[in-house]
């Protein structure tokens, strides 16, 4: 199952409360990459963060793998999870041809 994953900063997190952490948690997310749950991540454009991209068996997987994030164990962020799936409309394309 794919995972579109974004952060969400928690009131009072900081620059100056993240950055300790940033090694870590940049850590935390290359070990999940290697271990081929982390697909794609990307930086954000409207403000800082990211979006990343997991393969996972279920949601809740994807939170476990969350919670031992260094940010979400310091309370410096949470992670919204938005369950993926193929984008059926595309069949309406072919649906004039059948007829």
């Amino acid at each position: 199952m794919k995972i579109l994953c974004l952060d969400r900063p928690l009131p009072g997190a900081t620059l100056e409360k993240v950055l300790p952490h940033l090694q870590d948690e940049v850590r935390h997310v290359w070990q999940a990459y290697k271990n081929g749950i982390v697909r794609e991540i990307y930086t954000r454009q409207d403000r800082l963060g990211v979006a990343i991209i997991f393969e996972c068996a279920s949601i809740v997987e994807a939170k476990d793998t969350f919670a031992d994030l260094p940010l979400v164990r310091a309370g410096l962020i949470e992670i919204d999870t938005i369950p993926l799936g193929p984008f059926l409309p595309w069949e309406m394309l072919f649906e004039s041809a059948a007829t």
